[in-house]
Parts: C-alpha cells; sequence; structure tokens
C-alpha cells in the first residue's frame, strides 16, 4: 500500500481499518471515539485511520441533520489527527469542496452516489491527498476502473477502492464478495464497508434502516475473501447518533469484532 501521513502498524500484516462516527456531531464526542480507537488498535497493531463526514449532503428528508458547520467540523477532524498523530478521512460532495477538506485530512473519500461525477474526482485528485472511491450501489466492481482511470490520469496514483454493497429492490443492500477482488485487479487497495453496506435506504419514515447484528458476519466474509481493509463506523450510543445510527456499531463491541477479524487474517496469510 502507498505510503498514508501517520499511518501505524503498517509492518503488522494486518488489515487497516478506516473507522469513527458518520458524522462529526461535537469535539468531545469524536475525541473520545478517537481515544478509544487507537487503544484498540495499538494493541491489535491495526493500522487506523479515523473517519468522520464533517457534513452530511445525502439526506432523505430536509429535517435531517446534515452537520455542525463546515470548518467547525473539518478543525475537529485535525485535531483528532494532531492529538492522536493518526490520519483522517472524510467526504467531499463537490469540486470546490476538495481543497477546502485537503487542507485538514489525509483522505479525501467520494461518496457512493458521486463515483462517477469526473469534476470530483480530477479535483480531489489534484490535491495530492490519497482519494478514498466508494463503488457505486449501482456498479459492479470491474466498472470502478474508469474511477480509477479518472484520478490516475489526472496525476495522482494514490487510490483506494471501497464497496458498500449494491442495491437490491428499493429498500435493502447485497454484497457481491467477487466485487473485492475484481476491483483488486486495478492494483489498489479494496476496502468492504461494513455498516454502509448493510443499509436499509427509502424507508417510509425518510430515516434510513439497517442490519447492525450482521455486521460481524460481512466483515469476516470480507477479511476472508482478502479486503486490505475495513471501514466501519461506530459511535457510543448509535440509537442517539445524529446520523447513521441504525447500521453503527456500538463502541463497545468493537474490540472484540477486530480481535475476532485478525485470527482470520492471520489464518488466511
Amino acid at each position: 500500500m502507498f505510503e498514508v501521513p501517520k499511518l501505524k502498524h503498517t509492518d503488522s500484516g494486518n488489515f487497516f481499518l478506516m473507522a469513527g462516527p458518520c458524522a462529526i456531531e461535537g469535539e468531545e464526542m469524536a475525541l473520545q471515539i478517537a481515544e478509544r480507537l487507537v487503544t484498540i488498535t495499538d494493541k491489535l497493531e491495526i493500522p487506523l485511520i479515523f473517519k468522520g463526514s464533517y457534513r452530511k449532503a445525502n439526506r432523505s428528508r430536509l429535517d435531517s441533520f446534515t452537520g455542525i458547520g463546515d470548518e467547525k467540523a473539518l478543525r475537529i477532524l485535525q485535531k483528532v489527527s494532531q492529538t492522536f498523530d493518526i490520519p483522517t478521512v472524510t467526504d467531499i460532495h463537490e469540486s470546490d469542496e476538495a481543497a477546502m477538506a485537503a487542507e485538514y485530512v489525509d483522505v479525501l473519500q467520494i461518496p457512493a452516489f458521486l463515483c462517477r461525477q469526473t469534476d470530483l474526482l480530477v479535483a480531489a485528485a489534484k490535491t495530492g491527498k490519497v482519494v478514498n472511491i466508494k463503488k457505486g450501489q449501482f456498479l459492479s466492481g470491474e466498472a470502478m476502473r474508469f474511477a480509477v482511470d479518472k484520478v490516475r490520469e489526472s496525476g495522482n496514483d494514490k487510490v483506494i477502492l471501497t464497496d458498500r454493497g449494491n442495491s437490491f429492490g428499493y429498500s435493502d443492500m447485497v454484497v457481491d464478495f467477487r466485487n473485492l477482488p475484481e476491483m483488486q485487479t486495478n492494483g489498489v487497495p479494496v476496502v468492504m464497508d461494513v455498516t454502509h453496506s448493510l443499509q436499509q435506504p427509502n424507508q417510509s419514515s425518510g430515516v434510513t434502516g439497517g442490519k447492525p447484528a450482521l455486521i460481524e458476519t460481512i466483515a469476516k466474509a470480507a477479511i476472508a475473501v482478502g479486503a486490505d481493509g475495513l471501514f466501519i463506523e461506530t459511535h457510543p450510543q448509535p440509537s442517539i447518533a445524529k446520523s447513521d445510527g441504525a447500521n453503527m456499531l456500538p463502541l463497545d463491541q468493537l474490540e472484540d469484532l477486530l480481535q475476532k477479524l485478525v485470527r482470520i487474517r492471520q489464518a488466511i496469510r
């Protein structure tokens, strides 16, 4: 894997982990989660990239939580990085956000719905940051080679691809694990987004549902298939989280899960 600033334990042979809350809700919460993540991943020697969205642009309802303010949330991500000496990742949604977010984080993430947006991919590439592209729910793993090409042809070879499942009907997701090795043929690290792949979108309430009881199942399968990394959203109290609470992993369950996954990783090496 290419170098990510501040990424630790890269010689451990473990998968790497992108983890954190869905959205930055406040400084105290972000630092609390980050501290726990660092403690766990240092113990297990898992490379960690802290994840948090500074703004949620894709919401079903107008009254849904979207953020605490762009600059405020980005400064919190920067503080997390400085406090714990770890890299951070956040989503961007429009081309003019790329340069702004790049001043605060180490990895820029392209949301799945936007993975075909050429201007957005090019803008992210031109920042020189690592670009994590989530595979669209409507695409095959094979089709993601075009997104990779857009970033590379814009002068940036630092690309990660992340699978987050495929749409199954109107209100469910399904994971096709064939997509992981297919995307690895592009010569880039491939991540399984465990929690978003268990979403149940388009609910009548306008609030996305989920199946968090299957987080362990999807995570184990992804490591067994050979995923390079995992993406897991976690929160101390998912039931009161301001975004994606229905499919996040309770923070106090993360260490046990990661211990199991490390053992699977060791078994297949």
